[in-house]
C-alpha cells in the first residue's frame, strides 16, 4: 500500500516551522500511543503511531526533509539511499521523550540538578513513659544523633581554599539524557550524583559531603494527658535539607511502660481490688489506689466476685479532653490460703450451716447445680 504523504499524516503545510512539526507530531503521538488504545482500536492506532513517527522523523531532519521534498518517498527509502540513519534522531528523539514523559510520568527532561531544592527527612524518636508522666506532664531531655554543616568547610564540600567545579558530564545540569534508537531518557548524572558540581580537593572532616555526624541534646515538654502512640512534633530537627532545602523535623513517639496496679483505656483507668470473702460478706470499708492518692469506698454486703466500683473523675484528662476520664475499680474475693486448724474447723462449721439452706444462702450455686441434675437426668 502507498505511503501517505508526510505533510498530510501530520497535518501541516510544506512550509511549516520546526515548532509547528513538532507540536502536530505531539498531538498525534499523545492520541494515537498505543499504552493509551486498547481494545478493537489498538492496532489501528498503533499504525497511525508508527505512520506519524516516520514522518516527524523525516520532516524534523532538515537534510530528510529536503531529500523528502525532492523525491519524494524515494529519496529517504533506506533502500535507496542512506535513508534515515542514526545521525538524524535527534531532534525526534528529543521530542519522543518529551511525549514519553508526558504519558508516563517522566522525572522531565528540563530540571538542573544543581538548582534542586530538598526538604530533609523526618525523624522518628521513640520515648517510653510512666503513666503519672503521662497524667501530669513531664520535662525532659534526649540525646539524638545528628547530622550537621561542617564546620571546616561551612557546608560546601570542598577543602578550605578551594571550591567546587561544574561537572563535565552534565555541565551542571545535574542529568544527562541517554539514547538508545528512537529512545530518549533522562538520568541523575552518574558522577555528580545530580549536583550539578564535582569536589576535586574533598574536605577531610566531612569526606566532601559537607556534614558531619554529631549528636544533639533536646528538650522535650510532654504535655499532660497523652496517650499510647501520640506524638511531639520538633520543628526543624530532622534531616538537613540539600542545596539548600529546609530541615525535616523530629516526631518524639510516646510509648507507655506498664504500671503495677492501673490499665488505661483512654481516659479512664481500671484496677483489680481483691478483698477478702468476709467482707465481701458482711459489707465494709477499704482503701482503693488513685493516681492522687488513696480514695474511701464502701463494700455492701453479699457483694459478688466482680463488682464494680466507679470513681468520677479519678481518671486522666486527655489532651484532647475537657473533663477527667473515670476510676473502674473491680472487686475480686480472695479465698483464703495457708490456714490454720481452728480456720479450717470454723469453715467446716459455717459451710454445714450454709447446707442446710442453699437455697438461701448460695443461689446461683443451688441454681447452677439444679440445671446440672436436669442435664444429666434428660
Amino acid at each position: 500500500m502507498a505511503k501517505r504523504d508526510y505533510y498530510e499524516v501530520l497535518g501541516i503545510a510544506k512550509d511549516a516551522g520546526e515548532d509547528e512539526i513538532k507540536k502536530a507530531y505531539r498531538k498525534l503521538a499523545m492520541k494515537h500511543h498505543p499504552d493509551r488504545n486498547q481494545g478493537d482500536t489498538s492496532s489501528k492506532s498503533e499504525e497511525k503511531f508508527k505512520e506519524a513517527k516516520e514522518a516527524y522523523e523525516i520532516l524534523s531532519d532538515a537534510n530528510k526533509r529536503g531529500a523528502y521534498d525532492r523525491f519524494g518517498h524515494a529519496g529517504v527509502d533506506p533502500s535507496v539511499g542512506a535513508g534515515p540513519g542514526a545521525a538524524g534522531m535527534g531532534g525526534f528523539a528529543d521530542a519522543f521523550g518529551d511525549i514519553f514523559e508526558g504519558i508516563f510520568g517522566g522525572a522531565g527532561g528540563r530540571r538542573g540538578g544543581g538548582s534542586n531544592v530538598y526538604r530533609g527527612a523526618d525523624l522518628r524518636y521513640n520515648m517510653e513513659i510512666t503513666l503519672e508522666q503521662a497524667a501530669r506532664g513531664h520535662e525532659t531531655q534526649i540525646r539524638i544523633p545528628a547530622v550537621e554543616q561542617c564546620e571546616v568547610c561551612h557546608g560546601s564540600g570542598a577543602k578550605p581554599g578551594t571550591q567546587a567545579k561544574t561537572c563535565h558530564t552534565c555541565k551542571g545540569a545535574g542529568q544527562v539524557r541517554m539514547q538508545q534508537g528512537f529512545f530518549s531518557i533522562q538520568q541523575t548524572c552518574p558522577t555528580c550524583h545530580g549536583t550539578g558540581k564535582v569536589i576535586p580537593d574533598p574536605c577531610s572532616p566531612c569526606g566532601g559531603s559537607g556534614r558531619v555526624k554529631k549528636h544533639k541534646t533536646l528538650s522535650v515538654k510532654i504535655p499532660a494527658g497523652v496517650d499510647e502512640g501520640d506524638r511531639i512534633r520538633l520543628s526543624g530537627n530532622g534531616e538537613p535539607g540539600l542545596n539548600g532545602g529546609p530541615p525535616g523535623d523530629l516526631y518524639v513517639q510516646m510509648t507507655l511502660k506498664p504500671h503495677a496496679v492501673f490499665q488505661r483505656e483512654g481516659d479512664d483507668l481500671h484496677c483489680e481490688m481483691p478483698i477478702g470473702f468476709a467482707t465481701a460478706a458482711l459489707g465494709g470499708e477499704i482503701s482503693i489506689p488513685t493516681l492522687d492518692g488513696k480514695a474511701e469506698i464502701k463494700v455492701p454486703s453479699e457483694s459478688q466476685s466482680g463488682k464494680t466500683f466507679r470513681l468520677r473523675g479519678k481518671g486522666i484528662k486527655g489532651v484532647r479532653s475537657n473533663a477527667p476520664g473515670d476510676l473502674y475499680c473491680h472487686v475480686v474475693i480472695e479465698t483464703p490460703v495457708n490456714l490454720t486448724a481452728r480456720q479450717k474447723e470454723l469453715l467446716h462449721e459455717f459451710d454445714e450451716i450454709n447446707r442446710k439452706d442453699a437455697g438461701k444462702h448460695s443461689p446461683k450455686e443451688k441454681s447452677f447445680m439444679d440445671k446440672m441434675k436436669d442435664f444429666f437426668s434428660a
